[in-house]
């Protein structure tokens, strides 16, 4: 790319609002300070293009800036990522921040120790798999829009109906993990890559008439919503992220310690034995144990993904799934 190709790249992404780039990436803003977002890094001040990390001491300007501060990323993976996240992506872009979210190097969203707009969204699918047609070209990842006032909504169906904790719910809604949108819907970000780089999104319905699905243009091949500590060398998979925060809740009763000590709750995004990132973690030696839903389709996959990597173990939860189990025994 030259000189120029280059700055011109940077002009049409530079003056993105730096509110959708912080919705864009996970960030939550702060119920009561609108000046305040959350995110991964820490707290950030926003001020018109200006913003400020006050626990790393670290501002700048611009959108640009912006990512490079969240992604401790270069000004071409930057620019890179905005164009292809917020619909600015010109020709000849270079690869560089894909190749270092690849799970392939294991650089997975845990940052594991290993060397080697519809909010309905779309259902359990793969939307960059090819069909009859040839390849698909890869939609662009369209994340749902954070809405603060429908928090206490999406935090009391957790909490009252599917029996999750508040104090692993506020973690997560912390460091944008976990938000509400305009529509009611919980949103589970799906992340890759050692800055947390989001590909997309689990949303799951809270009213009466329940459904869940994926954000329009998630890549649930690169990336997964997850709990648990960064470090810790057992991986439990499950169906979905409910029922992996309800497996992570109910380890932690059984067990009289606390699950951040000694494992990870993954998420998959649907049932399913062929997982692409699965491989490199297991290259890298972590303890892994398939936790899919006690029914055909969650045995057939566990006996499927089991029979590819014979080092996993099948994790069974007592009910239909995890988040039965948990309510069951409330």
């Amino acid at each position: 790319m030259s000189r120029d190709d280059f700055r011109r790249r940077a002009d049409v992404v530079r003056a993105i609002p730096l509110e959708v780039v912080l919705t864009s990436w996970g960030a939550v803003r702060d119920r009561r300070d609108q000046s305040r977002w959350h995110t991964r890094r820490g707290p950030l001040s926003v001020t018109g293009t200006q913003f400020f990390n006050w626990h790393a001491a670290q501002g700048g300007g611009g959108a640009i800036d912006l990512v490079m501060h969240l992604g401790d990323w270069d000004a071409g993976q930057a620019i890179e990522w905005l164009g292809r996240q917020l619909g600015c992506q010109g020709p000849g872009a270079n690869r560089r921040a894909d190749r270092n979210g690849d799970p392939a190097a294991c650089t997975t969203g845990l940052t594991l120790n290993c060397e080697s707009s519809s909010s309905r969204g779309t259902p359990w699918m793969d939307e960059d798999q090819p069909d009859a047609a040839g390849p698909r070209r890869r939609p662009q990842l369209r994340l749902p829009a954070a809405s603060l006032a429908h928090l206490p909504h999406v935090t009391g169906y957790l909490t009252e109906q599917r029996g999750l904790a508040a104090d692993l719910l506020v973690p997560l809604i912390d460091e944008g993990k976990l938000y509400a949108d305009a529509r009611g819907n919980v949103v589970f970000l799906m992340v890759a890559g050692k800055p947390n780089r989001a590909i997309g999104a689990e949303l799951r319905g809270t009213g009466n008439r329940l459904w869940r699905g994926l954000a329009p243009g998630t890549r649930r091949n690169a990336g997964y919503f997850w709990i648990g500590k960064r470090g810790s060398k057992r991986i439990v998979l499950c169906e979905s992220a409910i029922d992996a925060i309800s497996c992570f809740q109910l380890h932690m009763r059984l067990h009289g310690t606390p699950l951040q000590e000694e494992c990870i709750c993954i998420s998959t995004a649907g049932v399913r034995p062929d997982i692409p990132w699965l491989r490199p973690l297991l290259a890298c030696g972590y303890d892994i144990h398939c936790a899919f839903d006690a029914d055909e389709p969650g045995e057939a996959a566990s006996r499927r993904l089991i029979a590819r990597h014979p080092t996993i173990q099948r994790l069974r939860p007592s009910r239909h799934d995890w988040n039965d189990a948990l309510t069951a025994g409330q």
